[in-house]
């Protein structure tokens, strides 16, 4: 299994790994070392957060180094009249009329909130590709689907401004 990635999420996720392994990773052990000489470790809250603390950043480590070692490196480029990566997109929602702005990305750096979806969503999967005015079929699951209509795509490119899911 691999995760289809461009080089730019490579390259945060790589930043990121450093800062985790060289600055984050010392001074978490420091915290761990300290709330030990505080004492009493079975009643010690301190000690417990610290631990909890320094395991979520190693936690975090090997799912960097997984994610890179297994990632596929992917292009960002799109022909200049579809979908591609990166785009913003106004879709019609058929069913309601109601219209909605979003942006395709990868799967690291996704945030729903601000219209961000990932490319292997049933949305993102669906639409990727087609071009302005096409009415695009979207299947969630055996029990829910909908259409799309196109009515605008932005060109975007990936200029490192989304930032990578935070964990």
């Amino acid at each position: 299994m691999y995760n289809e990635l461009t080089e730019i999420d490579i390259k945060k996720m790589k930043e990121e790994l450093k800062m985790r392994t060289l600055e984050l990773r010392p001074k978490l052990s420091e915290d761990v070392k300290e709330a030990r000489s505080l004492g009493d470790l079975s009643e010690n809250a301190e000690y417990r957060s610290a631990k909890r603390a320094f395991g979520r950043n190693e936690s975090r480590i090997r799912f960097l180094h997984k994610m890179i070692n297994t990632a596929k490196i992917i292009s960002a480029d799109s022909l200049p009249d579809e979908v591609g990566l990166f785009d913003k997109i106004t879709v019609e929602y058929e069913d309601t009329g109601d219209e909605e702005e979003l942006m395709i990305s990868t799967t690291t750096r996704l945030d729903l909130s601000k219209g961000i979806i990932s490319r292997e969503s049933p949305f993102g999967k669906a639409v990727l590709g087609h071009k302005i005015g096409e009415r695009i079929y979207v299947k969630v699951s055996e029990d829910y689907d909908y259409y799309v209509l196109i009515k605008k795509i932005e060109k975007g490119h990936d200029d490192e401004s989304i930032p990578l899911n935070g964990y």
